[in-house]
């Protein structure tokens, strides 16, 4: 595999690539905070993006946010999407990339083949589908014969979710089958808000519906195992009793993510899969009637150019109020926490999975600080981490991995416990 360890030519542990942008400037601040827990107890990082003011202001930010006035001297490395040659040039300093440039399907390609053909690992936040098996269908091969790993949705999409499931599998005494997970969050007298770069995600992803369907015929998959009994599909909005509110299935790459994970584990290390079932609370009447709203004004425009254009240039207009461009406030922030519920069955020690009915049921929780930009942070910066101080609990070989491929057999649920993302059987 390549190597974990920095060199002079390689100087850098991580390079945090896009660290100007929105979520850039937080995972910047994350990493800062975790320089201890580098490999060795030392953790040698730079920032990189088009404009070196950019990076420098945000770095004077960060000093200023985290009292750490060493930050203002961090290396920064000038490198734009567009041109090839700077990202190489990049790409040959760092062991690992911590892309943080989206949207991916316009920006992510250029960084995972920079870092493949320069043996840099790669690490991104994306919650775009098409873009995460894109790169997996185009990607997997060169990377495994390269020895690197590229792992995406290394935040909020996707690793409560996908590692989740895993934790439940292995907390559940027998054989897991089905899992259902029901998010909610909540936030403080501020209220919460989501920046548009995500917003503008869930309008490409949603909109790449068909090539996406296109593209997953192109991987040739034979039909998963079905174990159990068969997971029943919820209707588009119901009354969730575990919730105690209105629930409708997630909208978000957690389902097609986890189902990658299931199928690699299934297929290379012959275990039954679990089938998966992803929602989301949305509270009340009131928010019902605002999500209808929205939903049917998202679905209407977003099947014309004009209508996603119109989309992306009034967020706030069209999602009332929960996408802005300004992003939420780290007021905001402090106030805001996620919770993800797992109900799982299965079938009990001792017995047979093949036969009758499944016969325990299981409970857990992924709790954490708020989503987008602190708990997301955590999650990439602690995968990042993984990488560099458990090369040996990675998958054999290089390659395009989901979270839970990936991670599966590290400590990371124990890492991110340590960072407020906490696991627990309920």
């Amino acid at each position: 595999m390549a190597s974990v360890e920095t060199s002079p030519s390689r100087p850098f542990h991580m390079v945090i690539f896009g660290a100007s942008g929105f979520t850039g400037q937080y995972v910047v601040e994350e990493v800062a905070r975790t320089v201890s827990e580098g490999p060795g107890g030392t953790l040698r990082w730079a920032v990189a993006g088009r404009s070196k003011a950019r990076l420098e202001k945000v770095l004077e930010q960060a000093a200023a946010a985290l009292s750490k006035p060493e930050l203002r001297t961090v290396d920064i490395i000038v490198s734009d999407v567009k041109e090839p040659d700077s990202l190489a040039a990049m790409c040959k300093q760092a062991v690992i990339v911590l892309n943080c440039v989206g949207p991916y399907r316009f920006y992510g390609e250029p960084v995972v083949k920079a870092c493949v053909e320069n043996g840099a690992h790669c690490l991104d936040i994306s919650g775009e589908p098409q873009f995460l098996e894109g790169m997996q269908l185009n990607y997997h091969s060169k990377a495994a014969e390269k020895g690197v790993y590229i792992v995406g949705s290394c935040g909020f999409d996707s690793i409560p979710a996908d590692m989740g499931v895993l934790y439940t599998r292995d907390q559940f005494r027998g054989t897991l089958t089905a899992v259902e997970s029901f998010l909610t969050a909540s936030g403080g007298p501020e209220g919460t808000s989501i920046h548009d770069g995500t917003w503008q995600s869930a309008i490409y992803g949603v909109a790449d519906g068909a090539s996406l369907r296109s593209l997953r015929r192109k991987f040739n998959y034979q039909p998963l195992p079905v174990v159990g009994a068969k997971i029943k599909r919820r209707s588009a909005l119901f009354f969730s009793n575990e919730l105690q509110q209105y629930a409708v299935p997630f909208m978000g790459t957690d389902p097609s993510v986890v189902k990658r994970t299931q199928r690699l584990m299934a297929e290379e290390q012959q275990e039954i899969p679990v089938q998966y079932g992803a929602y989301a609370g949305v509270g009340g009447v009131g928010n019902i009637i605002k999500m209808l709203v929205a939903g049917m004004m998202f679905l209407l425009l977003i099947k014309f150019s004009f209508g996603r254009n119109l989309l992306i240039k009034y967020p706030e207009f069209f999602s009332f109020g929960f996408f802005t461009k300004a992003g939420p406030t780290r007021s905001q922030m402090k106030d805001s926490s996620f919770q993800f519920a797992f109900y799982g069955e299965g079938y009990t020690e001792g017995n047979d999975p093949s036969q009758g009915k499944p016969d325990g049921k299981i409970r857990t929780l992924v709790q954490g600080p708020e989503a987008g930009y602190v708990a997301t942070p955590i999650a990439m910066v602690q995968a990042a981490l993984t990488i560099l101080n458990e090369p040996n609990s990675l998958p054999k070989k290089g390659g395009v991995y989901t979270p839970g491929g990936a991670f599966a057999k590290t400590t990371l649920i124990d890492r991110l416990h340590k960072h407020g993302i906490q696991f627990s059987v309920k």
